[in-house]
């Protein structure tokens, strides 16, 4: 009779009496539980669970020295921050969170900013996208630090609360975006050395702005791109409320996820309720450029105009800014990074004939001694020319430790 053959010694089990043991190993196999045992290749994997939020912090600890045209002073700075993040199906979440507590150059401690930010996305559809933003920031300039004001004692603190939305749409090679965005800032008092406690008040203000953009994507990387915007500012004390407008033009590219551009031009106009004061009109400009051939290196250059609230303790109605910089980072390896940086501006206040011109460089370098703990140390020099309080010149070393989750 063909078949096998048993060995000597060996016991045959009986194919007719059923192996319970080996039928409930087989049954909690991963992938087969509870149904009944099959074939492996049939067994669909669980996905791995996650919990719905998850949250990350850090802690930094800085020291930092400046040696200026106006003096020296040491600052010690810590900063504790957390992240919170909820992926869903559609809509994600992120709560962001962060404290620094400085002790300043004359002894004391000041909370010199305070900030928390919630920020959500929803997809409503494979074409459409929801976005919004609700944040909180409390903020105040360290007294007694060099180039700053010599008559100010101690500076004012500034809240600004912000709510803010967006809508993006695509129309198969056309998209188009709608943000909007509501800002409340208030000023506090400011004390001085010359005439003692000074009301901010006059400051206090509603910035609300929305923009339209249209886009067309001409080819597979070149985005041509038209965009409207409109704002309006609302002082507490009426004298510098004004509707902004702005019109621009523009192309935007991404190739093989190495570069992105984008160049925009266009022309803003700053209107006065208040006949006595002079409009406003500027052109704008603005462009970024970016490379990243792989994850160790990164280039990024950009130009931009704006037109703002001079803010506390300034004159003049209005700020134009137009700001340009550069940023350079590279990854050794795993543990070693290094950074650079350039920057350079010119603002003039309207209404006060106060013109201000400076520049500026950095360099840095982050090591990381494992996957919680980095080193950082870094340089920065500062360089002001303004046509009230002259010319001011700056060299800040800094080093720190961050400990993160």
């Amino acid at each position: 009779m063909a078949g096998s053959v048993a060995l000597p010694g060996m016991v045959q089990a009986d194919p007719l009496i059923i192996d319970e043991t080996a039928l409930a190993n087989d049954r909690l196999t991963p992938g087969i539980y509870p149904s009944a045992p099959m074939p492996e290749g049939f067994s669909v994997p669980s996905e791995p669970s996650h919990p719905p939020v998850e949250i990350d912090w850090s802690v930094g600890l800085k020291g930092s020295y400046t040696a200026s045209s106006a003096g020296n002073a040491f600052v010690t700075t810590l900063k504790p921050a957390f992240t919170a993040t909820h992926q869903g199906v559609r809509t994600d979440l992120v709560l962001d969170g962060s404290a620094e507590l400085a002790r300043a150059p004359d002894g004391s401690f000041v909370v010199d900013a305070l900030s928390l930010k919630l920020d959500g996305t929803t997809m409503l559809g494979s074409d459409t996208t929801v976005s919004g933003t609700a944040g909180l920031r409390l903020t105040q300039d360290l007294p007694g630090l060099p180039g700053a004001n010599p008559l100010v004692s101690v500076p004012p603190q500034v809240l600004t609360g912000t709510l803010g939305g967006g809508l993006d749409r695509q129309f198969g090679r056309f998209n188009v975006g709608l943000k909007g965005n509501l800002e409340r800032t208030l000023y506090g008092p400011t004390t001085r050395r010359d005439t003692g406690l000074t009301d901010n008040g006059q400051q206090n203000v509603w910035e609300g702005d929305g923009t339209l953009r249209l886009g067309f994507a001409a080819t597979p990387i070149i985005e041509v791109f038209g965009e409207a915007g409109l704002g309006r500012d609302w002082f507490d004390q009426r004298g510098a409320d004004a509707t902004s407008r702005s019109l621009r033009a523009g192309i935007a590219g991404q190739w093989n996820g190495i570069w992105s551009a984008s160049a925009s031009f266009g022309v803003g106009q700053h209107d006065f309720d208040n006949a006595g004061l002079t409009d406003i009109t500027t052109q704008l400009y603005d462009a970024s450029i970016t490379y990243s051939p792989d994850s160790t290196v990164s280039l990024t250059a950009a130009l931009a105009t704006a037109i703002t609230p001079t803010g506390a303790d300034t004159g003049g109605t209005a700020k134009v800014a137009h700001t340009a910089s550069a940023d350079a980072s590279y990854t050794i390896n795993s543990w070693l990074r290094l950074r650079a940086s350039a920057d350079w501006g010119h603002a003039r206040i309207e209404g006060s004939g106060e013109t201000e011109t400076s520049h500026g460089l950095g360099a840095g370098a982050d090591y990381r001694f494992n996957s919680r703990a980095t080193l950082s140390a870094d340089y920065g020099y500062v360089h002001r020319d303004n046509s009230l309080s002259g010319t001011f010149d700056s060299h800040t070393v800094s080093l720190g430790l961050t400990v993160r989750r």
